[in-house]
């Protein structure tokens, strides 16, 4: 990226003498030059010239115009009275200047039902209906389906919860959030409302395509939406309680949110009016008699938490109400009330990215104290865009951008450390400009008139938040240039175009020499050919000779030298100093290691070069492989081509460079004849070094990035190459990754490109090189001969060892000679080549050369595998490179594997490479440490396979080994003991039978049988029924069954008894319509007997029986005293059972555990005692039940994330996840006897379930790429995917013994699910769950704790229905759950 523009010219820092009268007012503070304070300087000039002053449409919270003075008061007046100063060019004016007039509401994107908007319901809570998008949209890394829009201002990806567990909370949201105005908005009684759709058409996309493409011109240019979303919220007002006395308020919002998308990208717009943000706060309803009124909040949530130790991804981009006010007064991308935001990529997307250009809402704020810092919501606004121009600074500061601390990258959410120093200083530098004299047309797209005027396309520096490794780069020195500029007198009548400066060119400060900037001197404009056709001209930069540091661990870059997004540095952290005795196998087997003060560094041997960790034989040739990927336009045609083949050959002592690219289609392979940078790099990487000079393998090695950005002329096409180094591979190629994208203007087949020789200028600091230089190339055919030109911008960043004090002595500038340009093309072999010859050495001028060694200019007549010696005046002498043999002027290689000249030891085969070798071990045998001598691969001895462990007998125990000649030994199931001494575990003195059987104990097992009178299976005993004698009704009945050969005929006469056996008052012959009515003895009722077709009326002799309730068979009445223990944060809850419903009013808080964060909890029913897990103090720790108890750590150490916890109370054992080091571990209950049963295939292991009973374990591993479900024996044995399919995100898990059950609720699908333990018998328990995190079964009953809900969830086993819910009163997540009995429970095997 490029400078900000907002370090342009203050007050402050022109020369008095050229403080003249002029029409423009500068203003800034009255203080000296000085030195700035270190970072990006972010302060800068108003002007108002010609009424262009910023922002004219400007107005107050009432909707009326303010005019400038008003707003500056008496400051602002004390300023008129400093001398008047030259205004800045216009050029620089327009540049500058965002669109002046605010938005007005017909400006808004059409809306209304007309246009087939659907209207949400009024009220004061309202969500539409899912609207299913047409194609899916991205927010973050996700991919959405549906959009919901909710009354109080937001959008989301799902259904809302209530209003209170949102609307009144800080950002973030436990949900996926769109908000352009989240507050307590109400449209009842016709206040307003809110309207949304899903439109295709060409209108809306379009402007949506501009609006984007003017707020990310770099990362956007060729953005071409497929579909939009539109919500409207128009004229609603905020909640109000109604009052007879009061009248509504007349205070009514107009805002409008645009989500824009094609098959990759999604950005958002959100539209603030003129005077369409009237109240820009609502008050809690629940504290609605304080007057206390809480800001709008404007930004987005991701929402789903998989990290319990922190929150979601969100961007916030206000917090106070002055930030709220200034959303039509302000912007990201030049028009005032219109903000652009990159919510979701297929690329990786850390965050959301705000657009390019516009002010900052927070700048109406007073200042806060000195070095004052700023949480993730503020950091946003204090300077959240990526490229923000502060074109008012009313906080009269300079803004330091310090460098993230490592931890600050994996909040998920914008957090820039932000820093406000008054400006008493400043740091004048050198340098000096060139002005452009003609108008060339704007290469982007603009918005018509009918659709809206946009600001001129500009860019500046980035400051991502977050690099693409996920840090924060180091502070940004913003540097001034020193340089005379042609006054308006001066220029004359001359009226250029914004677009005359690029946006991405360095900003421009005035001021004097600095003091430091000694060395070599820099190179005037005219040493740069500039990049222009006839009668046109661009800006040339000169850069710094020297930038110092900006202090320890900090990098610092002239910001002219900072081109690209990804332009890392490097640091090294001195409070854990790393030494060569751990860590020298980082340096090459060519290099030598050196400690340092703070650390280590790997040096070069003497014959090879490079920067220590990847060294090449100096004089050898070189070769580059790799694979070149683009999406080009090129003319008008797109063309698109993946991983073609790229190869190069450098010859080290001459500086040639060879490359060849193959299979690049028509006519992008044209088009690209002129980019001779694509394999010029390699032709700085490997220069031939003029004497004290490097070239630029020295510094970077094999691993860099060399960004560069081309821009052509007259046509002003841009294209972007990035080219990625990736190593040495094993024969000591560079591979390397090149990426095309952009414009690039078209060349006829028939056309041949040339190019002159050229020079080069490079600018170094300890981890990054940059140069910007202009091109001129002509294309021939036959008598036709056109010049044409382009001009790049390269930056390359590496890393830098920064202990030894080398790096002190890094030039600041080299110049790269490149002669002997060749660029071709053949249809035939469909290869691009590009040739080039380069010397690296000293910043010269244009002076009659001056005779120099061979050596030094490639003269020589050595071989292309020799290195070339100096000697006196002319002479030279050639040796030929490591790994060649020869006299130097001829050089063959050495076959070290013929002539014994390796290190490859016995059982190693020597492979012979050109100019060197490598070992490779015989099958069988493996490297030892010293990388050359094989050892024989044999199998450890295995004591539990010879017999010489210590274990039990195999009866009583099992010898687990753990390879070599370690083993551990464990008590079978059924037995106790260390595994060397088992004895019989008495399982009938543990009470393991049901209260009604008899339980019988043998070795290793037990049995449990139901007592007489009881049926069942021993654990789970009921009561068998009574018998009671047959009735007359049922032996006569029979009897005649008996005697009808037990079926009767349709027409024979069976007696019908009821259930106690009374004889039912009807009575017929068998299926015949002739019936009758009968006494309680069976005897007919005369007079009754019925005709075909009518069935008498027969009165009931018998009266009914007293109904009684009796146990139903399957039901397990639940226990007196059955309770749930809940982890909350840092404490735990207990929350009593009535049978299985909640006793809300009896919950309470058992212990609090001041900072901590429980996550697993489980119970041992046989010692009374909760077990938990806490990530916060790394620990697991436990506590009785009895009153007075005190919690106890049992584990302190080898833990980073532990989460799910279960408790075997038969074995007296627990077992644990850790997903910060994806281990699943078991331990006995005291904490001894630890062992680590998985630590592979484990990426998020979370839940845990122990079956006691029958000895299984599971748990769950919510691995987004692959989550599954696994079992395996408790001495992790047979392990194996119990389920893997339809699963999404499985927190909890629970086994119930009764039902013999494995169920688990899943976070990503929203369904319960149980299975039989192998996994059959799948089947859904409910389907439309919210969030849940944890779960346990009790009785028929599940509980489960929720995370949209904050609370306890019970849902019905057998009909799935959600029976129940407690919200504790302290609202925050629940973690885990577990049920506490009054007694042990059973199960069945």
């Amino acid at each position: 990226m490029w400078p900000r523009l907002a370090n342009f010219p203050r007050a402050r820092d022109w020369p008095p003498a050229e403080r003249r009268s002029q029409s423009a007012r500068w203003e800034g503070p009255e203080s000296p030059p000085g030195r700035a304070p270190a970072g990006i300087q972010v302060g800068g000039w108003r002007g108002t010239a010609s009424g262009l002053a910023g922002r004219a449409g400007t107005r107050s919270a009432a909707g009326q115009p303010r005019s400038r003075a008003s707003m500056r008061g008496d400051r602002a007046a004390r300023r008129l009275a400093l001398p008047s100063l030259p205004p800045p060019p216009l050029l620089l004016l327009l540049l500058l200047l965002p669109r002046a007039g605010a938005l007005h509401p017909e400006e808004l994107f059409p809306y209304g039902q007309s246009r087939g908007d659907q209207l949400l319901q009024e009220g004061d809570d309202e969500s539409s209906t899912p609207v299913k998008l047409a194609s899916p949209l991205r927010f973050y890394e996700a991919q959405f389906g549906y959009l919901y829009v909710g009354t109080n201002g937001i959008i989301s990806t799902q259904d809302f919860p209530r209003e209170t567990q949102y609307v009144d909370d800080d950002f973030p949201t436990d949900f996926p959030a769109i908000a352009p105005f989240l507050a307590d908005i109400d449209t009842s009684r016709g206040r307003g409302q809110v309207l949304y759709r899903e439109d295709t058409s060409l209108a809306v996309l379009g402007l949506a395509a501009r609006y984007v493409r003017a707020g990310f011109p770099r990362t956007a240019a060729h953005f071409t939406p497929t579909h939009a979303f539109l919500a409207t919220w128009e004229q609603v007002g905020a909640y109000e309680e109604a009052s007879s006395r009061v009248p509504p308020s007349g205070e009514l919002n107009t805002f409008q949110a645009v989500l824009a998308s094609d098959e990759s990208d999604t950005y958002a717009l959100f539209l603030y009016p003129a005077n369409g943000l009237q109240f820009f706060g609502t008050r809690p309803k629940e504290s609605y008699n304080v007057q206390l009124d809480l800001p709008a909040r404007v930004g987005f949530c991701r929402g789903e938490v998989d990290d319990l130790k922190r929150e979601g991804p969100y961007f916030s981009l206000t917090s106070t109400e002055q930030s709220v006010k200034n959303l039509y007064q302000q912007s990201n991308l030049g028009v005032p009330g219109v903000w652009a935001f990159h919510i979701g990529s297929t690329s990786p997307l850390d965050n959301i990215r705000p657009a390019t250009l516009g002010g900052d809402l927070t700048k109406a704020r007073p200042s806060p104290p000195l070095e004052q810092s700023f949480g993730p919501t503020a950091a946003p606004e204090s300077d959240y865009t990526e490229d923000n121009l502060d074109y008012y600074d009313e906080n009269e500061g300079e803004v330091e951008y310090p460098p993230s601390e490592p931890e600050d990258t994996w909040k998920g959410h914008s957090s820039i450390e932000v820093s406000f120093q008054p400006k008493a200083e400043s740091r004048p530098l050198g340098g000096g400009i060139s002005l452009p004299d003609s108008d060339p047309a704007s290469p982007l797209p603009q918005l018509t008139a009918s659709d809206r005027p946009l600001s001129p396309e500009t860019e500046s520096a980035t400051l991502e938040p977050q690099t693409k490794e996920g840090r924060a780069p180091g502070g940004v020195d913003a540097p001034d240039l020193n340089g005379a500029v042609e006054s308006s007198e001066q220029q004359g009548n001359r009226s250029p175009a914004s677009s005359e400066i690029e946006g991405d060119s360095p900003g421009l400060t005035w001021g004097a020499p600095p003091p430091h900037a000694a060395g070599p001197s820099l190179p005037s404009e005219e040493d740069v050919p500039p990049a222009h056709p006839e009668g046109k001209a661009v800006l040339n930069y000169p850069v710094l000779a020297h930038t110092p540091p900006l202090g320890l661990g900090r990098q610092v870059l002239g910001v002219e030298d900072v081109i690209g997004s990804s332009t890392e540095v490097f640091t090294y952290n001195a409070a854990n100093k790393e030494t060569c005795e751990h860590h020298h196998g980082q340096c090459s087997r060519h290099a030598f290691c050196t400690d340092y003060a703070t650390g280590f560094c790997c040096h070069c041997q003497s014959r090879f070069y490079g920067n220590g960790k990847h060294c090449l034989p100096e004089g050898a040739p070189h070769r580059v492989n790799g694979k070149v990927s683009g999406h080009l336009l090129v003319g008008h045609t797109p063309v698109q081509f993946t991983d073609v083949d790229l190869h190069a050959y450098i010859v080290g002592n001459d500086g040639r460079a060879y490359t060849a690219i193959s299979h690049i289609p028509q006519p992008a392979a044209q088009a690209l004849l002129p980019l001779i940078p694509i394999g010029g790099l390699f032709g700085w990487l490997f220069a031939l070094q003029k004497p004290g000079w490097e070239n630029g393998f020295s510094f970077t090695g094999a691993s860099f990035t060399h960004e560069m950005e081309v821009t052509f002329y007259p046509g002003e096409e841009r294209v972007r190459i990035t080219q990625t180094a990736e190593g040495l591979d094993p024969e000591n190629y560079l591979s390397i990754k090149t990426d095309i994208q952009g414009q690039l203007p078209y060349i006829p087949a028939n056309f041949t490109v040339h190019i002159a020789p050229y020079k080069e200028i490079y600018h170094y600091s300890d981890s990054a090189v940059t140069s910007t230089s202009s091109r001129d190339y002509s294309l021939t055919s036959g008598a036709i001969n056109q010049t044409r030109s382009y001009r790049i911008y390269q930056n390359i960043t590496y890393e830098a060892c920064r202990h030894a004090p080398r790096h002190l002595a890094i030039p600041a500038t080299q110049q790269l000679n490149v002669d002997r340009v060749f660029t071709l093309y053949t249809d035939e072999e469909r290869v691009l080549r590009f040739a080039v010859t380069n010397q690296i050495g000293p910043v010269e001028g244009d002076s009659d050369p001056v005779l120099v060694n061979p050596c030094y200019d490639g003269r020589h007549t050595c071989d292309v595998r020799a290195q070339c010696h100096p000697g006196a005046g002319l002479d030279y002498t050639c040796e030929c490179a490591s790994g060649y043999q020869g006299d130097g002027r001829s050089c063959v290689d050495v076959n070290e594997c013929a002539t014994g000249f390796h290190r490859c030891g016995p059982n190693s085969v020597c492979i012979n490479l050109l100019g060197s070798y490598r070992c490779e071990c015989r099958s069988g045998y493996e490297f030892a440490d010293d990388g050359h001598t094989c050892t024989l691969i044999s199998p450890p001895p295995n004591p539990c396979e010879d017999g010489s462990h210590s274990c039990a007998p195999a009866g009583q125990a099992r010898c687990i080994s753990h390879g070599g000649s370690t083993f551990s030994c464990a008590c079978l199931p059924g037995y106790t003991g260390n595994g060397h001494q088992c004895t019989d575990v008495d399982e009938c003195s543990e009470n393991r039978c049901h209260p009604s059987a008899t339980c019988y104990n043998t070795p290793g097992s037990f049995s449990c049988q139901c007592n007489p009178g009881y049926h069942g299976d021993g654990f789970q005993c009921t009561p068998e029924p009574t018998q009671r004698p047959r009735t007359v009704c049922e032996r006569w009945r029979e009897n005649l069954l008996e005697h009808y050969g037990g079926t009767p005929r349709d027409d024979q006469y069976v007696p019908q008894c009821d259930d106690l056996g009374h004889f039912m008052p009807l009575q017929c012959h068998g299926k015949s319509d002739f019936c009758w009515c009968v006494d309680k003895d069976g005897r007919e009722v005369q007079g009754t007997r019925s005709q075909p077709g009518t069935t008498p009326a027969c009165i009931p002799t018998v009266a009914p029986p007293t109904v009684r309730p009796v146990p139903r068979p399957d039901v397990t009445p639940p226990s007196v005293g059955t309770f749930l223990l809940y982890a909350q944060g840092q404490q735990i809850g207990h929350l009593p059972l009535n049978g299985t419903r909640l006793q809300k009013d009896m919950a309470k808080t058992l212990l609090s555990l001041h900072g901590s964060i429980v996550v697993g909890i489980d119970y041992d029913c046989r010692e009374r005692m909760v077990y938990w897990t806490d990530v916060a103090g790394r620990t697991i720790s436990r506590a009785s039940l009895e009153p007075g108890a005190e919690p106890e750590t049992i584990i302190n150490s080898g833990l980073i994330s532990p989460e799910g916890l279960a408790i075997d109370h038969f074995r007296r054992t627990m077992y644990w996840t850790d997903s910060g080091l994806d281990k699943i571990e078991r331990a006995r209950l005291d904490g001894s006897e630890r062992q680590v049963l998985f630590h592979t295939d484990l990426v998020n292991p979370r839940a845990i379930a122990v079956d006691p009973i029958r000895g299984n374990l599971y748990w769950t591993d919510w691995n987004r790429e692959a989550p599954k479900i696994e079992t395996s024996s408790l001495e992790g044995e047979n392990r194996r995917i119990l389920v893997n399919k339809d699963i999404g995100l499985p927190n909890g898990l629970t086994f119930d013994p009764f039902s013999k059950l494995l169920c688990w609720a899943d976070a990503g699908t929203k369904k319960l699910e149980c299975t039989l333990p192998d996994g059959t018998g799948r089947r859904v328990i409910q389907n439309n769950l919210n969030y849940p995190f944890s779960i346990v079964s009790y009785t028929d009953h599940f509980y489960h704790t929720d995370w949209r809900r904050d609370g306890v969830i019970s849902v019905n086993r057998d009909s799935g229905q959600f029976t129940d819910e407690y919200l504790p009163e302290q609202r925050s997540h629940l973690y885990g759950i577990t049920a506490v009995y009054p007694y042990c429970p059973a199960g069945r095997k």
